[in-house]
């Protein structure tokens, strides 16, 4: 498994000498905490204890139940800790991390930090310079409702018939975001010496997302959306290609490359177009039009069987 590092260049992390202590579990809170710790920061996340019934050694992360190869891959060079909030020594393990802390992420509803002494009224009383980062499904009153990935994507217009989508936008949308918050913590305290708190809803990561489909950019028959022929998945001889030959240019190249004459740019946007880039492509397998897209300097990416 692989993924992007925010820098290679150990000069640049910007979080270096940056305390975070995380109690957010699943995926959003854990995935910035991961990006974080690879910006330098200096990570530590409290998990509660496995349920009765787990099997030796899990965690109290669901995450480590259901995928924990995934689990560990987030939690590279992150200082994992069991404690449970609901007792006394757990919270005396809990405040022995805040004095040291300096932005604090978690990802429990309102109404549950309450019942923690997380609240943001009685965290600021103690730590006066701590920032809390809190992840909510939905923003506001909304955030006491039980929600999910799926259930933010598709109030947001995101989901296709029947078919789940290929990733967990709001969940790694929202911890992006949530990297975001951490780093105008960061700014804060730097500038005025004293904490804040920030809340970043999945919902909301969901509805930044779609707001290309908000303003009709990728609705059907526009030019994004399938409107325009250079920009579509198309069959070839063996399997499927994306195409994203938008800018007139590389329209232009293909036009050439596929025996279509190119007048401009509504060129593409006229069904003959996609009818003759059709039948083009199908008399190509996947390889001879990476090859092709290579050399002519075309947009392509040859799709899995």
């Amino acid at each position: 498994m692989t993924y992007l590092t925010p820098s290679s260049n150990k000069s640049l992390l910007s979080l270096k000498g940056v305390r975070l202590l995380s109690l957010a579990l699943n995926l959003p809170g854990p995935a910035a905490l991961m990006r974080c710790q690879q910006m330098g920061a200096s990570c530590v996340k409290l998990e509660p204890p496995a349920p009765a019934g787990a099997v030796p050694g899990a965690s109290g992360d669901p995450m480590a139940w259901y995928n924990r190869s995934v689990y560990d891959t987030l939690h590279q060079g992150i200082r994992v800790s069991v404690a449970d909030l609901k007792t006394a020594q757990g919270q005396k393990t809990l405040q022995r991390e805040l004095a040291k802390t300096d932005v604090l992420l978690t990802s429990y509803r309102p109404s549950a930090l309450k019942k923690l002494n997380l609240d943001w009224k009685a965290l600021r009383k103690l730590y006066p310079t701590l920032s809390q980062v809190a992840m909510v499904g939905a923003p506001g009153a909304r955030a006491e409702q039980p929600g999910h990935d799926l259930t933010y994507l598709a109030e947001n217009d995101l989901i296709n018939n029947l078919e789940l989508p290929p990733t967990l936008y709001a969940d790694m949308g929202g911890s992006l975001v949530a990297c975001e918050a951490i780093l105008k913590a960061v700014l804060m305290q730097r500038q005025k010496g004293q904490g804040c708190y920030l809340e970043v809803a999945l919902s909301e990561a969901a509805a930044y997302l779609a707001l290309p489909r908000a303003w009709g950019l990728t609705k059907p028959g526009a030019a994004i959306g399938g409107g325009h022929a250079g920009y579509r998945i198309y069959s070839c001889k063996d399997g499927r290609v994306a195409l994203a030959a938008l800018e007139p240019h590389f329209a232009k190249t293909l036009c050439e490359v596929a025996g279509i004459q190119y007048a401009n740019t509504m060129t593409m946007m006229v069904p003959e177009t996609h009818r003759l880039i059709a039948a083009y492509l199908l008399t190509m397998t996947r390889q001879a039009l990476t090859t092709l897209a290579a050399a002519k300097d075309i947009p392509l990416c040859a799709l899995p069987e």
